[in-house]
């Protein structure tokens, strides 16, 4: 493929991600104005937030097995239709169920964009995997850096009507999708080497492809479900969680910019290990500080959480090839899927802790400070299951790591 046609493919996927990171940053920074307008619970801000997550998955598993039948395009066209449907359902939304149907599309053209642009991506870059995902999923924490500085300044500093914020999408949306309907796609790249659907299916069946797959709940959970409750759990530490939302994720843009010198030295599976240690230490940090220092601590957990997502990716794509799309979909989907069912957990876990301490007479502020960090404490039980697994990992395959570099 021409390096002028793998490039304009390449940046069509990035903007195509940040489409999907935005919606992201935009939901954390409307959470209580949705609640609000809508007269909704935390626990229910979490089930309406949930769709994002398993229409993702459900697009996921079902796209994967369809890149090498319908091609990677189609997948992208049908994105662009979920996309669209959402933004404009939410625009019209005059309850909250509507804004479940809403998050659903977006969930769904989001899974198509993870299930076309990863092995999309794998395609074009055959001989640097880890490296080049990495740098697709620079746009993902990019994309939440745009959107919570968009919901920063429009709705906290400047008190615009969220619709304004919400209609902003259409941009990303407008250019990706005209460069993905004008361009070429290569085949995937196990249609390259001839890997036949019996044999995707069989590897995606392999002991430790099951394995990563338990870790995917787990990884995506701690990253993406912290986030997505972010400003709720701060709201009582005297910081704007919104803001140190944008810090975390210009933190992991960067980290992912420069993801290859990590992978020669550390190799994925170490990048793991690394990563899951510092997700929990920061976890537990983001429990016990308040105000500014809340910077320190969300330097940590973002340290932790940078290299999750792409790297568990990756792992699969350099160790176990032959899973193809349909490995990377169902990596992809589960983890989409675990933070579907930890949103609402965490909402609940909050309502509990907060309820708790309001019980013992404390003032909303100091109860919602408690209950921010009591969650942020048990999802940190998490990245330390994690650590122990990669390890195990590790341990069990090294002689193969020494052979693959």
């Amino acid at each position: 493929m021409q390096t002028i046609q793998r490039d304009k493919l390449f940046l069509a996927s990035r903007i195509a991600l940040i489409f999907t990171s935005m919606t992201f940053a935009l939901r954390a920074g409307l959470e209580g104005i949705w609640s609000e307008q809508f007269h909704l619970t935390k626990e229910e801000l979490g089930w309406i937030f949930s769709p994002a997550f398993y229409g993702f998955t459900l697009a996921m598993i079902f796209g994967g097995p369809l890149c090498d039948f319908i091609g990677m395009k189609k997948l992208l066209i049908l994105a662009f239709i979920g996309h669209v449907a959402g933004v404009i359902i939410y625009l019209t939304a005059g309850t909250g169920n509507m804004l479940f149907i809403g998050t659903l599309c977006i969930g769904i053209g989001n899974g198509m964009v993870e299930a076309a642009c990863n092995p999309l991506t794998v395609a074009l870059y055959p001989e640097n995997k880890t490296t080049m995902l990495n740098r697709f999923h620079v746009w993902f924490p990019g994309g939440i850096v745009i959107g919570g500085l968009l919901s920063y300044f429009l709705i906290d500093k400047l008190g615009l009507d969220w619709h304004i914020l919400v209609a902003l999408l259409f941009i990303p949306a407008a250019i990706y999708g005209y460069l993905f309907f004008k361009l070429d796609f290569p085949k995937t790249e196990n249609t390259t080497r001839g890997v036949s659907t019996a044999q995707m299916f069989k590897a995606c069946l392999n002991p430790l492809f099951l394995v990563m797959v338990v870790c995917m709940f787990l990884t995506a959970a701690t990253e993406l479900g912290t986030n997505q409750w972010l400003s709720a759990l701060l709201q009582g530490a005297g910081v704007s969680g919104i803001l140190v939302l944008v810090f975390i994720s210009g933190l992991m843009a960067v980290g992912r910019s420069y993801a290859g010198s990590f992978v020669h030295k550390f190799n994925p599976n170490g990048m793991l290990i690394i990563s899951a240690a510092l997700a929990g230490i920061g976890l537990l940090l983001l429990s016990v500080t308040t105000g500014y220092a809340a910077f320190g601590a969300a330097f940590v957990f973002a340290a932790g959480i940078c290299f999750f997502w792409p790297t568990m990716l990756g792992f699969v794509a350099e160790y176990l090839p032959n899973t193809g799309a349909l490995g990377l979909s169902l990596m992809g989907g589960a983890g989409m899927f675990s933070v579907s069912l930890i949103l609402p957990y965490m909402g609940k876990w909050y309502d509990e802790f907060k309820q708790a301490a309001l019980a013992t007479n404390l003032d909303p502020i100091q109860a919602d400070a408690i209950a921010g960090a009591n969650t942020f404490t048990k999802v940190a039980i998490m990245p330390a299951v994690l650590v122990v697994i990669f390890i195990v990992i590790y341990i069990v395959k090294r002689k193969d790591y020494k052979k693959h570099a």
